[in-house]
């Protein structure tokens, strides 16, 4: 082993070469090694990357978004985190940024127009020479054989005796990008990808904005799509003619017809979001207690306070919060049927009607507060609800809500339980009331009706009889709000 320490690093590769080819001479094999042929390194190009700016997902709940006006237009050059679109979700207008250097080349949807989230609603170009190419790829994703689903039924029925069988329309052509495509598709799709084990990314999307449907994947698996899949018209072979000549009976249909005259408006974005959590909220099953509150002490100290900028909503919300605190089942949340959370901060969600909609701006940690900086916090959201310029932590993170409609003069009302909350108190309006004490002498007080509705999965009745009671006392002895 010392030995072949020694050995020069000369001899070494001497005796390498020749156990390559032991008969060549010595001139020979040095020719050999010069022309033999040297591996030639791969020549890296760098190309410039088309990049599509997606609808984000602005809330929770948010599936699909509206255009409201873009800030940029074709052709601007964009700096990254710079403002390019408004997009109206469901619960605001909020600007959308940029995350790269680039050229806005084109615009795939318009103003006013909505997308599903993560549909492609811009491209972006690295430079001048790819704005034609992209335009290119946005009018292949604009185009209504791309909007729309290739499963569309036959515009036409015709009474001929032996109507031809139609075919199906070819999917489109795969688009070609130089950079990494974004996959969007349906969940049930991307678990029948996974399950006959087919790249997701190699699959061609039918569905609008180029998502891939399941009906995309059992046909990149080789399998006939199911009915469940594709709507039972896809690839239906002769089944659809056979459709066609038979008769069909008239479906029952869910609404009645529209009343002559009169004029369908489609609901907004926020609209659709308040009806969804609605019918959310019919799964839930609540209970509802009332409790008249007398207001003459809270009315006086309203009296001392508002010249310093208290509202009457900061007042309540600042007696609910202290309540909460002393009974924090109140402020739990079940959201499986099977757990509940108690909830470590108390953040009032304060309902709003905005022009086509309603919200709820949430004054955070709202039994941490003063009165005073309560206040200023809550003239805040209500400037941002009105310009729509609220942040998702801003309406989304209550635990309960307040709701006051008595500076409409409504005496009760009950309110329906937010999704996600335990609890939400709807406020009437205080009135003068005849009371008659306990010796029989009648006297004239304000009061006030306050309407509770309870998950009563978590909150029972004596829970909520408790809570209003000590709310109860804090308005009727209201000093403790002022500390």
């Amino acid at each position: 082993m010392a030995l072949l320490a020694r050995l020069p690093l000369s001899n070494t590769s001497v005796s390498f070469s020749s156990s390559l080819s032991p008969s060549l001479p010595t001139q020979s094999r040095s020719s050999f090694r010069a022309k033999s042929p040297r591996r030639r390194r791969p020549i890296l190009t760098v190309r410039a990357k088309i990049r599509e700016i997606f609808m984000p997902a602005l809330s929770s709940t948010m599936t699909e978004g509206k255009i409201v006006s873009w800030i940029k237009s074709e052709g601007d050059r964009l700096s990254k985190g710079e403002s390019v679109v408004v997009v109206e979700s469901d619960k605001a207008d909020m600007d959308v940024e940029t995350f790269y250097d680039g050229i806005l080349a084109a615009i795939v949807v318009p103003e006013g127009e909505s997308a599903p989230v993560g549909a492609p609603i811009g491209l972006l170009a690295e430079s001048e020479e790819e704005i034609a190419e992209a335009r290119a790829k946005a009018a292949s994703k604009s185009s209504p054989s791309a909007l729309k689903p290739a499963t569309s039924p036959p515009e036409t029925v015709t009474s001929t005796p032996a109507p031809a069988i139609p075919q199906p329309p070819p999917p489109p052509a795969k688009p070609v990008s130089d950079g990494p495509r974004k996959i969007v598709a349906t969940p049930f799709a991307k678990k029948l990808a996974k399950q006959h084990k087919v790249d997701i990314e190699s699959v061609v999307g039918t569905g609008q904005f180029g998502r891939i449907t399941p009906a995309d994947v059992e046909a990149a698996a080789g399998i006939t799509p199911s009915k469940s899949s594709t709507g039972g018209r896809a690839n239906a072979g002769p089944n659809i003619a056979a459709e066609q000549a038979a008769p069909k009976p008239a479906a029952p249909t869910a609404t009645p017809p529209p009343i002559p005259g009169s004029t369908v408006v489609p609901f907004t974005t926020m609209q659709a979001a308040v009806s969804k959590n609605m019918l959310e909220s019919l799964s839930v099953p609540t209970f509802r207690v009332g409790y008249p509150v007398t207001t003459n002490a809270l009315d006086a100290l309203y009296e001392k306070v508002k010249p310093k900028g208290v509202t009457m909503t900061a007042l309540l919300a600042k007696a609910a919060a202290m309540a909460l605190v002393q009974h924090p089942v109140v402020n739990a949340t079940c959201k499986d049927g099977k757990s509940f959370t108690y909830n470590s901060s108390i953040n009032i969600a304060v309902a709003v009607a905005i022009d086509g909609g309603l919200i709820t701006p949430v004054l955070q940690d709202a039994d941490k507060l003063d009165l005073y900086l309560l206040s200023e916090k809550w003239k805040e959201l209500l400037k941002k609800t009105r310009a729509k310029q609220l942040q998702p932590n801003e309406y989304n993170s209550g635990t309960f809500t307040l709701s006051n409609l008595g500076m409409f003069g409504v005496d009760r009302f009950d309110a329906i339980l937010p999704p996600g909350q335990g609890a939400i108190m709807a406020v009437g309006a205080s009135k003068p009331t005849a009371v008659a004490d306990a010796d029989g002498f009648f006297s004239v007080k304000s009061k006030m009706l306050v309407n509770v509705t309870a998950d009563h999965r978590i909150v029972y009745g004596a829970d909520l009889a408790a809570f209003l009671q000590t709310f109860a006392k804090i308005v009727e002895n209201p000093e403790s709000l002022t500390l």
